[in-house]
């Protein structure tokens, strides 16, 4: 690709830490060459790899139907996915995606789950001018967080997810339809998410006070803490009957296991990230039975692939008849990251030339297995938002299942049950 020298930069090392991102090089040899290389990041180990379990399911669909290439101007051009394990750690986040800029020299990169992966991997691709594209984190602790102006944009890096205004009008649509009383407790870990989720303008407390919810914030605590009895000790004295807040899973086990044994028993408990996947849930026991989340993408989404016409339905069975699993959200928003990147591949109009890359990038308009993107929407520039709904983990059979209870802000995702109290 031809790259611009108003923004080049010349190596100054990795950095220690995300907020100043590694400065690479800025001169690549690109050859002549039909193959394009796109960089995955993804957290396949640690804490955060609930999100990565479909990973390699996804992508072995993903090279199988992309071996036959894609053709853009008349010429078609094979597909090379190379992943980096960011091993749940914004650090290293930003270390695999300058090795794939600098080393392995993609033409794009894409990066999913949290925060803690996206916001590291876009980092390094601004400041290098590399496309970028990525999903599964809330768009504010995305764009925010990485110092956004929504005035200016950030000029090669891109997201499609939904935003801290869906899951809130999701979660107390929930409580609404519990009925209980409107006192919340909220557990926000002091990181991108938890920060954004706890932030006094841009985050629950104002839209829950808003809509008459009291919540009780105790305050930030640190991932991987082993004692909340703090929390569960305000959360009681304060009679709340609804827990939430935004959690990796091992600190809601430790959280949850706590306050049953101190004695706190809310009647609803809503949690973002921590209660997304079916392990998590299995790792909670009985207890896992009736907590509920936001539900981005299931089986019965009314969706279908734009590159192989795929429903979401099968995609999900597919994925459970090969590996013996149950289904996890994030396997909807692989998919559709790679329905983006192909879609871009084929309508640029220079795959020579970054800037155009990028352009086309912006110009996306195109239904994906989990709803529309479409850049030119968003609430913020580079911002493409995606249909949220929730609901909670059901007894089905031997095990559980995640059913859908409110779908007021989405209606044309169906409803597959109703929302049962805890206890």
């Amino acid at each position: 690709m031809k790259r611009s020298t108003t923004r080049r930069r010349v190596l100054g090392g990795i950095a220690a830490g995300v907020a100043a991102p590694a400065i690479l090089r800025s001169t690549r040899a690109y050859a002549q060459s039909p193959t394009l290389k796109v960089g995955f990041v993804t957290p396949s180990t640690g804490p955060l790899a609930g999100f990565a379990e479909a990973d390699d399911y996804i992508l072995e669909g993903l090279r199988a139907h992309f071996a036959g290439g894609i053709e853009n101007n008349g010429k078609s051009y094979q597909i090379e996915i190379i992943k980096k394990d960011s091993q749940s750690n914004p650090n290293r986040a930003a270390e695999v995606a300058a090795e794939l800029i600098l080393d392995d020299e993609v033409d794009i990169i894409t990066a999913a789950a949290t925060p803690d992966t996206t916001n590291p991997v876009a980092d390094q691709a601004e400041i290098n001018e590399i496309p970028c594209i990525t999903t599964d984190a809330p768009w504010q602790p995305y764009f925010f967080g990485r110092g956004g102006n929504p005035a200016e944009g950030f000029a090669y890096t891109y997201h499609f997810f939904w935003g801290l205004e869906d899951v809130i009008a999701n979660f107390t649509g929930l409580w609404n339809d519990s009925g209980v009383a409107k006192k919340v407790g909220g557990l926000f870990p002091n990181d991108a998410d938890g920060n954004a989720w706890g932030d006094a303008e841009l985050g629950l407390p104002k839209p829950l006070a808003e809509q008459g919810f009291e919540l009780i914030d105790p305050g930030r605590f640190q991932p991987l803490s082993d004692d909340f009895s703090n929390y569960i000790s305000a959360f009681k004295d304060a009679g709340c009957e609804i827990v939430t807040g935004v959690m990796i899973p091992p600190d809601f086990g430790t959280f949850w296991s706590q306050a049953a044994q101190q004695g706190f028993n809310p009647k609803v408990a809503t949690i973002g990230k921590a209660l997304l996947f079916p392990s998590a849930i299995e790792a909670l026991g009985d207890r896992g039975v009736g907590l509920t989340t936001e539900i981005w993408w299931s089986p019965n989404h009314p969706f279908n692939s734009s590159l192989t016409g795929i429903s979401a339905g099968d995609l999900a069975g597919g994925y459970s008849r090969a590996t013996g699993r149950p289904w996890t959200q994030p396997i909807g928003f692989k998919h559709a990251l790679f329905e983006v990147v192909a879609d871009v591949i084929a309508r640029s109009e220079d795959l020579d030339d970054v800037e155009a890359v990028a352009a086309a990038i912006k110009g996306t308009n195109m239904s994906t297995i989990v709803g529309d993107v479409n850049w030119s929407s968003g609430p913020v520039p580079n911002v493409s938002k995606t249909p949220l709904v929730s609901g909670q983990w059901q007894k089905a059979g031997d095990g559980v299942e995640l059913v859908i209870t409110n779908n007021s802000h989405a209606p044309q995702i169906p409803v597959g049950g109703e929302l049962q109290l805890l206890g």
